[in-house]
């Protein structure tokens, strides 16, 4: 059995836990990519950004005035902000379900996802940019010595801000959780000898959710 949520594929076995945890795994990361749909188009805009989210419902970020996203997000107020992380490759021997023949067993990947299904608020006030910037001064460089951005700040009328309402989320955590619990534990071990980039983070979500 599998069901699609907004515009990806999650088994039950991958959804998230409960809102928690696909809020509080957002919450440590800040960059994505926004998709704006437009209208009538052969293909979206998507743009690669940092962005902050409020732990809730808004998430907000800004973009240079030439950015083609502007003409799609204006033809149509809507947007998916997608982000993707602490992904690794699982080899087919790994996979293989114990006691079947380990040359026969079939590879995947193990990655956390959350989209946001959003309303999109265009913002051209000053003093509303100004806001989006000190907020994201204050998230990436909270320990630098830099003065807040003004209202009189030259570069604010080259960039415009946007404000996103998120409407609906796909929260995808695919760490094996179609496996065993003997399976699971194995593959956690088998991750942590390899001990790769990002292998600690699969396996940390990999028995947080077979504990949970």
């Amino acid at each position: 059995m599998c069901r699609t949520l907004g515009h990806v594929l999650v088994h039950p076995w991958d959804a998230p836990i409960d809102e928690s945890e696909w809020r509080n795994w957002l919450s440590g990361h800040d960059f994505g990519q926004l998709i704006a749909p437009g209208r009538a188009r052969d293909l979206p805009v998507v743009v690669p950004t940092h962005f902050s989210f409020d732990g809730d419902a808004r998430v907000w970020l800004h973009l240079a005035r030439p950015n083609p996203a502007w003409a799609a997000l204006e033809e149509h107020s809507r947007a998916l902000l997608t982000v993707i992380g602490d992904y690794v490759f699982v080899p087919s021997d790994w996979n293989a379900k114990p006691g079947t023949d380990p040359r026969v067993g079939v590879p995947t990947s193990y990655y956390a996802s959350v989209q946001l299904s959003c309303d999109v608020r265009i913002v051209d006030d000053p003093a509303e940019k100004t806001a989006i910037l000190n907020r994201q001064l204050a998230q990436f460089q909270p320990t630098t010595d830099r003065e807040p951005v003004a209202l009189d700040d030259r570069q604010l009328p080259g960039i415009r801000g946007i404000e996103l309402t998120i409407t609906a989320v796909a929260g995808k955590f695919k760490y094996g959780g179609n496996r065993t619990s003997e399976h699971r534990h194995d593959l956690a071990a088998h991750l942590a000898a390899r001990n790769g980039p990002m292998d600690a983070e699969a396996r940390t979500h990999l028995l947080r959710r077979l504990d949970g």
